[in-house]
């Protein structure tokens, strides 16, 4: 019920254009779910517990085993995949990409990126990666770094306040990435060729098994898959009906690349099974 409730005033204030919206939409239902019993205040300021128990704590014993195998290549498709999904994404939301729909500066965000999972996994933390809250940032006019740099020191604030934000229920923030979802949609979809049987089925798979999984790596990886098979199966009928009447000859429309991630992603899907 709170949640539905942040959805709605978190619209009103985005159809009303009010600066903010976002945050004043996930304080105002904060506020709303102290009455309702889901807001649980334990305090405001707090000294910020230590990572020594958890600091540089790596356990290489299991690294050639079979299992540690699958663990290392599905964290790789997942941190790879979903910050791909994430950057292009918001890199949409913010007219950044180009005319062929390509990011400018990829190789450096991914390194970022990279950067940023190892030494989280030295800190001890869960995987430091770009998130799809970014988009809120981007519809409210984040553009540059000093966004994400503005974005850690606040951060680095929250350190001391973890009782007043650990206080936040999730039902507060589902308005605000329900909404950033929509923003996603509204620029992306539309780019969608549905008179395409092939593009609109891979896309989407691609949104539908991304929400049921709660993976964008996995809505990745399905949309890919279909879209090579459909295109390959669709090659080889028309590839049959040229070879009887000899009149327009197909052409193969699947890059190399998309051949070759499609591999990995049935890899992926597949494989790790097999072997566990």
């Amino acid at each position: 019920m709170l949640g539905l409730i942040g959805i709605v005033i978190t619209g009103v204030l985005l159809v009303r254009k009010i600066q903010g919206g976002f945050l004043i939409g996930i304080i105002a239902t904060t506020l709303i779910g102290i009455p309702l019993g889901v807001t649980q205040f334990q305090g405001f300021v707090d000294t910020p517990p230590s990572i020594e128990p958890i600091f540089m704590k790596f356990d290489f014993s299991q690294v050639f085993t079979k299992e540690m195998v699958v663990v290392v290549f599905t964290f790789l498709f997942i941190d790879m995949f979903d910050t791909i999904g994430t950057l292009v994404g918001t890199a949409s939301r913010a007219n950044m990409l180009d005319k062929d729909g390509n990011m400018p500066g990829m190789k450096e965000c991914l390194m970022a990126d990279a950067v940023g999972t190892m030494a989280g996994a030295c800190l001890g933390t869960s995987t430091v990666t770009t998130f799809v809250e970014s988009g809120a940032g981007v519809s409210a006019g984040g553009r540059t770094g000093l966004t994400a740099f503005t974005t850690a020191c606040m951060f680095f604030l929250a350190l001391f306040a973890m009782p007043l934000f650990a206080a936040i229920p999730s039902a507060a923030t589902a308005s605000a990435l329900i909404y950033v979802g929509v923003l996603m949609m509204k620029n992306n979809v539309k780019s969608v060729d549905f008179s395409n049987a092939i593009n609109a089925t891979a896309a989407f798979l691609t949104m539908v098994v991304m929400i049921l999984s709660y993976s964008i790596t996995k809505g990745i990886g399905v949309g890919m898959i279909a879209y090579t098979v459909m295109s390959a199966i669709s090659y080889l009928v028309e590839l049959v009906k040229y070879a009887i009447d000899k009149k327009e000859k197909p052409v193969w429309k699947v890059s190399v690349v998309a051949i070759v991630v499609t591999v990995l992603f049935a890899v992926y899907f597949f494989v790790p099974v097999a072997i566990l």
